[in-house]
């Protein structure tokens, strides 16, 4: 992934800092991500949920709305209608650089914040919310001891986990009038709630009063034991691949041109996570998939092992080539299935004279219908004819460079 400062000009005119995360492999689509009630844009969820979106080949922005973190503006100064308008804000500096957002993603606060900003933003083809509010207000109870002061001074310092904040009257009195369940009567793109059953800060019953009042399309999809604020890596990690797997299906995924001399285009493995094994796998624009090793090695057995992945093509590659083979005959070949086993063996077990390891492929084929032995015979020879066989007892070349 590569990470790019970003500013933009805020509701206010004030220069509000971002982040743009690029997927190092094909741009496939661009989503932009608002953070919590007096978070910023550099939350531990944030990060990892734009990082795993990116090696999915998603793009994501996640700013700092006016008064937060590295963005300019005072905090007492706004409330949820300004935070609304910096998203749409972000959005068109976004469009400007010809990257408009398909995909608007909110995390608590932020998720009400973009199921209001889509209405403006015609171009929105998915929202999804992480632990919201069904309720803009709920809010309020993380300082409710203040309201008071805040009403009778005007503005008073409140403490927002364990840090002080100015809030102002404005912001109590816009937080109370904005209906977020009116928005979503009339609501058009499609919509993922997430919320965590578990969840202190803002309880599950809010994740039902929003689906319940969007229209189709919308997903529900339960976050388990993961807290408020996805601070767990696997959390981040299901939040992101869940997002990703569901935004397809409402999100245009421009697929890039296969690149020259590639027909079938490259396959990419990207680290996931550099404490461990994990990569991501894509091959050409379509296909993506996991890679990792076993816990016993030090991995997170979220997918195959690279030699897995290896016995698979084989596996594949045999039963593809029989079905073909059984079609063009018109031979009644109901069913097949191959099963491979790969371990390395002391060469001289292979007889080849030398005292080296080689890779031994223990191939067993299942044949199921009304086949006479020499149609299973001839079967089992079409099997060594298997492109990937070939490729494997061949003598293959690996040519490598470095790329600055």
């Amino acid at each position: 992934m590569t990470t790019e400062k970003f500013t933009f000009t805020g509701h206010g005119g004030h220069s509000l800092a971002a982040r743009l995360d690029l997927p190092d492999g094909p741009h496939l689509a661009t989503a932009l991500f608002a953070h919590c009630f007096t978070c910023g844009k550099d939350i531990i969820a944030a990060r990892r949920i734009a990082a795993r979106l990116a090696g999915l080949g998603i793009a994501v922005l996640r700013f700092d709305f006016t008064g937060l973190g590295h963005s300019g503006g005072e905090f007492e100064n706004t409330h949820f209608t300004s935070n609304v308008r910096d998203i749409e804000h972000a959005a068109k500096a976004l469009s400007d650089r010809g990257m408009s957002p398909s995909l608007l993603i909110g995390h608590s606060l932020g998720g009400a914040a973009v199921i209001m900003a889509a209405a403006n933003l015609p171009k929105t083809k998915a929202v999804v919310t992480i632990g919201a509010p069904a309720d803009p207000a709920h809010v309020v109870k993380t300082f409710e001891d203040a309201v008071p002061r805040i009403r009778s001074e005007g503005v008073a310092q409140v403490s927002v986990g364990g840090r002080p904040f100015q809030v102002g009257v404005d912001f109590l009195d816009d937080v109370t009038t904005s209906k977020l369940e009116e928005t979503l009567s009339s609501f058009r793109p499609a919509l993922l709630v997430l919320h965590a059953p578990r969840d202190a800060i803002v309880s599950i019953d809010n994740a039902a009063r929003i689906f319940t009042a969007a229209k189709h399309p919308k997903s529900f999809v339960t976050l388990d034991d993961a807290d408020h604020l996805i601070t767990r890596p696997q959390d981040a990690e299901y939040v992101a691949e869940v997002i990703a797997a569901w935004a397809a299906r409402y999100v245009r995924l421009a697929a890039p041109a296969p690149p020259p001399g590639a027909p079938e285009g490259v396959v990419r493995a990207t680290e996931a996570d550099p404490r461990g094994f994990l990569q991501d796998i894509q091959s050409g624009p379509s296909h993506h998939t996991l890679a990792d090793e076993p816990l016993a090695y030090g991995g997170t057995n979220k997918g195959m092992s690279p030699y897995g992945f290896l016995a698979a093509g084989l596996a594949a590659c045999t039963s593809m080539t029989i079905r073909m083979y059984a079609r063009r005959k018109g031979w009644a070949l109901d069913h097949v299935w191959v099963d491979v086993s790969h371990e390395k063996v002391h060469a001289q077990d292979a007889e080849t004279g030398t005292r080296d390891r080689i890779d031994r492929f223990h191939r067993a084929i299942h044949l199921d219908g009304t086949l006479d032995e020499k149609q299973r015979t001839r079967l089992l020879e079409i099997a060594d004819r298997c492109p990937v066989h070939r490729t494997l007892e061949g003598s293959s070349k690996v040519q490598t460079t470095l790329v600055d």
